[in-house]
């Protein structure tokens, strides 16, 4: 089962490094749930974008949020939290829009930005700490990629500054798949079971998904 919703860090009180930030991008059409958007679908009660964003608050790590223009629901179900929102000018040319709008609205602090997708649902905020705790901790800051129990390469993605260059210059919809390539220095950081690589993107991956973890079903 899924932890239920933590909420999200008081503003007020001291937030944690601020050298990676969480960066999701969430201005994809959802064009595969044939009519409806994925990143409102109910999670432990939640929309699963606001599920997202809340786990990735509780890193207390910045967290940016890229959206379309045109979906102002997704927009509506972050209001209340301490997320910076960007919008993305051209998201109908894939994830590398979002990206680059990402990278290009991170504060000069960052050192690092962590990649993670909005339709994991999965990844705990534990994951992602102990992901950032192990970049933190290795003098080479390698391109940090989660991947399965079993080594099948996942998300979220840590990449450091001296990435963000090539970030910036992505296009088309397949992310930075051929940067992490070519990268010679990607190494894996495995999380338990298949949370790395359960993204749930059709209406059958949903009621798979729901139905192997006693879920309740769509809001219809």
């Amino acid at each position: 089962m899924i932890p239920p919703e933590t909420p999200a860090p008081r503003t007020d009180q001291p937030r944690a490094d601020d050298d990676i930030a969480i960066l999701i991008p969430a201005a994809g059409a959802s064009r595969r749930m044939r009519g409806t958007d994925k990143l409102l679908e109910p999670v432990n009660g939640v929309p699963l974008l606001r599920h997202q964003a809340l786990r990735a608050l509780q890193t207390g790590a910045p967290v940016l949020v890229t959206l379309p223009g045109d979906r102002p629901a997704r927009r509506d179900c972050l209001a209340d939290l301490p997320v910076r929102l960007i919008t993305v000018p051209d998201p109908t040319e894939g994830i590398a829009a979002s990206i680059r709008a990402g990278v290009a609205g991170l504060c000069d602090k960052a050192q690092a930005v962590m990649i993670l997708l909005a339709d994991l649902p999965e990844v705990t905020a534990d994951d992602l700490a102990a992901m950032m705790a192990a970049f933190r901790a290795d003098p080479a800051q390698p391109i940090l990629r989660a991947c399965a129990a079993d080594g099948t390469p996942g998300h979220p993605v840590i990449f450091a500054r001296r990435h963000f260059p090539a970030l910036s210059r992505l296009t088309g919809d397949s992310g930075a798949r051929a940067l992490l390539a070519r990268a010679p220095d990607l190494r894996p950081y495995p999380l338990p079971g298949t949370r790395a690589t359960t993204d749930l993107d059709t209406p059958e991956a949903w009621a798979h998904w729901r139905a192997r973890n006693g879920a309740p079903g769509s809001k219809g």
